[in-house]
């Protein structure tokens, strides 16, 4: 070096991401070209690159014309990455453990009062423990099991007087949301829900009380989503799943019962359709009264 004469000092590159990003443009046509000229004609640009000899100052190379983009702290954006593809979910076995033993509870099978662990269930079900212990948590918040500490859930014992105060509960909350619906809906929206109410007798016919409690759950909640309110239909929801945990020792339902209980589903619609609102009102109250058998 000599004496007296100062390093130019080191021009600043733009950086090059190693993936992704955007690239730098290193010649080709930027669409910024000025009147008469060709991308080749210009430093850095096409097949003509200027030379770099060693009288060349450092800044030759890429010699900047002012309104020409640089090229060398050009950027063009980078292709977007793909979505990431979707997976596909896996079905739920804690579902279907859940009701199997809402099933179960229906049904009788697992005794009020009685104690059962997890792990007996998962055997029972051919499933991991895992999934039994999280739908037994999901009955306990509904009120049909009560954890044992260290052993496991016992089965919780309905009395008469908890499924009367639990029919009085639904008495205030569907009925008079049926008599809003029935003075403004036209006739067309009820016969909507006759597919419902058939599920419902079919059932009953063959004694399924399961299937007869399943059907008896969708109708009414189908009419009570017709109001809009998403609360209400969640709150009567979780009254309906309460009351189906029977009354320890009392005699399971008959078909006659289940029959008659079904039947009201269809005498109420006929009611609904024709606006008789008292009708509507005393088939809905005797429909959800304690001594209703299916319920």
């Amino acid at each position: 070096m000599e004496q007296g004469r100062a390093e130019p000092a080191p021009r600043l590159r733009a950086q090059v991401p190693a993936q992704g990003g955007s690239q730098p443009v290193r010649g080709g046509h930027t669409g910024h070209e000025g009147p008469g000229e060709h991308p080749a004609e210009r430093p850095g640009h096409g097949t003509a690159p200027l030379p770099v000899g060693p009288d060349t100052p450092p800044d030759a190379a890429y010699e900047h014309r002012p309104g020409v983009p640089d090229p060398a702290t050009a950027y063009i954006p980078a292709p977007a990455a793909p979505a990431p593809r979707k997976q596909p979910q896996r079905h739920s076995v804690r579902g279907q453990v859940l009701a199997a033993l809402r099933e179960a509870l229906t049904a009788g099978e697992l005794v009020p009062g009685e104690v059962y662990s997890a792990p007996a269930l998962a055997v029972r079900y051919g499933v991991s423990a895992t999934p039994v212990r999280e739908a037994m948590q999901l009955l306990a918040c509904e009120g049909a099991v009560e954890v044992a500490p260290n052993r496991g859930f016992r089965v919780a014992e309905r009395t008469h007087r908890d499924l009367a105060e639990l029919a009085e509960v639904r008495r205030m909350l569907e009925i008079p949301a049926l008599l809003r619906l029935a003075r403004t809906l036209p006739a067309e929206r009820w016969e909507e829900l006759r597919p419902l109410a058939a599920a419902g007798v079919a059932a009953a016919a063959h004694g399924d009380r399961t299937g007869y409690a399943d059907a008896d759950h969708a109708f009414h909640h189908a009419l009570l989503a017709l109001t809009g309110n998403r609360q209400l239909v969640q709150v009567a929801d979780d009254l309906h799943r309460r009351t189906r945990t029977p009354v320890h020792g009392s005699p399971p339902p008959r078909t006659a019962d289940l029959l008659a209980a079904a039947s009201e589903h269809t005498a109420l619609l006929d009611a609904l359709m024709a606006r008789e609102y008292a009708i509507v009102e005393r088939i809905a109250r005797e429909h959800l009264s304690p001594g209703r058998r299916g319920h």
